[in-house]
């Protein structure tokens, strides 16, 4: 059945990804291992496919409600009743829609209210009460009921407005009036805003978009979680929340063990939110995991934001002296094993991503999910286009945020589809070989920090005008507003 599904206007390239996955989630059988449900999509007339204002076609109105109800970017979802550009049309589409779809939410035992919302623009409250009463074609025998109704209507309007405000651009003003089916909590977003956290770290993950992170991967109750480069737990917290047993790994033993003292450290971050504990915090290199030959399909979901080199960057056991061959490997003595930390080493970009996605590989669940972040220079359509690959995995989305006037991350959805093999991971490491060879030098070197933060007036055309450069920019500021 085809809804009104309205927008927050912010991160827009997760809006669609995340509305899928969780339609996905709720709708899918425990043994359906199928992950290309798509849905389908369409604008409303004049608008821009920026808008927050999107018909999307779900599968029954409780999955809906439940998309609706835990999604961070739906501001709600809508059985749409009429629409037009004017009050008129609207009044003409509400009469045409069948009488037995609405008669039975406009019954006399029935308590409603009616809330009105715009987007582009700022109406007063007399003009509120104006557009409500211009309902009045519409039979509504119930009582009315401002805090707990059992129904309510919306009428949404957009403005009549073009390019030049900063808002994707609609020739036309629309006018909307639907059922509410479900709307989203955000209050649990300044619940788990960083700025109250216990414990927190320079690469600590915003609340808003570890829990997009958790719908992408599908977290429900019950499921096992794991982040290999935990930090300070941003992800494992949101991943809780929705009932999942976390577990977490960092190569940074003074981060999963000591933190800032006893009552500030990962555990508390828990013990802040009321939250089930993680059932550990491992100390462990990513590039040497500390998981038993033959132990896999363990996990249920790998969450991570690997070390990319611009606000940390990656490490790796070993140290230089022995990547380099100088020393040999060497055996820590039995009276010093208790509490050795091995020396380490820089970790490439190109290396870590490999050795997440050989790890998911082994020890995602068939149909699990990998959802972790990848650096991009966007001036490079090279690197914007080709993104890691491996057998095991279909990549069923791509979300990207834009971070600086050249750099962005990428938010990268995969789910596993085949089982790991010998012959698997030696086709891997052939993928491996061929992206590693295809990309720009800083993937190897790790030097995307100075590729980030260079001057920008080298990046110009050469003109050195950086204000000309400016004004020369759309003020419609697309999905990166």
């Amino acid at each position: 059945m085809w809804y009104l599904c309205v927008f927050y206007h912010r991160l827009l390239d997760y809006r669609k990804p995340e509305v899928e996955s969780l339609a996905d989630l709720f709708s899918k059988d425990v043994t359906d291992l199928q992950c290309n449900s798509s849905l389908e999509w369409e604008l409303p007339k004049h608008h821009h496919p920026d808008s927050p204002f999107h018909f999307v076609n779900l599968p029954s109105e409780e999955i809906a409600r439940s998309v609706a109800n835990r999604s961070i970017l739906v501001k709600g979802i809508f059985e749409l009743w009429g629409e037009g550009s004017n009050f008129e049309e609207l009044e003409e589409s509400i009469r045409s829609y069948p009488d037995e779809k609405k008669l039975p939410y406009l019954t006399s035992d029935s308590t409603f209210k009616i809330a009105v919302e715009t987007f582009g623009k700022v109406i007063s409250f007399e003009e509120q009460t104006e557009r409500i009463r211009s309902l009045s074609y519409i039979p509504f025998k119930g009582r009315v009921n401002l805090k707990n109704p059992y129904h309510t209507f919306w009428l949404i309007e957009t403005d009549d407005y073009d390019s030049n405000n900063g808002l994707p651009p609609i020739s036309g003003k629309r006018i909307f009036f639907g059922r509410e089916i479900g709307t989203a909590d955000r209050k649990l977003l300044p619940t788990y805003q960083l700025k109250s956290r216990t414990y927190l770290g320079p690469t600590a993950m915003d609340a808003e978009m570890a829990f997009l992170m958790a719908n992408q991967a599908q977290v429900k109750s019950g499921k096992l979680v794991y982040d290999p480069f935990v930090g300070t737990g941003s992800i494992l917290v949101a991943a809780a929340h929705y009932g999942a047993v976390t577990l977490g790994a960092d190569i940074d033993i003074r981060v999963v063990r000591d933190g800032r003292g006893p009552d500030c450290n990962v555990w508390s971050n828990f013990k802040q939110y009321g939250l089930p504990m993680p059932i550990g915090l491992l100390r462990a290199d990513n590039n040497l995991p500390p998981w038993r030959s033959g132990l896999n399909e363990v996990f249920d979901a790998i969450i991570c934001d690997p070390p990319y080199g611009v606000r940390a960057g990656g490490r790796k056991s070993g140290g230089r002296k022995l990547l380099k061959g100088v020393i040999g490997p060497y055996t820590v003595p039995d009276d010093k094993r208790t509490g050795h930390i091995p020396s380490t080493a820089p970790y490439s970009l190109v290396e870590c991503v490999h050795d997440l996605l050989d790890l998911a590989a082994k020890m995602l669940v068939i149909g699990g999910r990998l959802v972790y972040f990848y650096p991009v220079l966007r001036e490079d359509e090279s690197i914007e286009t080709t993104f890691p690959e491996h057998p095991c995995f279909k990549l069923v989305a791509i979300s990207e945020q834009l971070l600086s006037y050249r750099y962005s991350r990428v938010l990268l959805t995969m789910v596993k589809i085949g089982p790991y093999t010998e012959e698997i991971a030696l086709a891997a490491r052939i993928k491996h070989l061929e992206f590693k060879e295809n990309h720009l030098k800083w993937l190897e070197e790790g030097n995307l920090h100075s590729a980030v933060f260079s001057p920008a007036d080298n990046h110009l055309n050469g003109s050195g005008d950086t204000k000309t450069a400016k004004d020369s920019k759309a003020r419609y500021r697309g999905k990166y507003v």
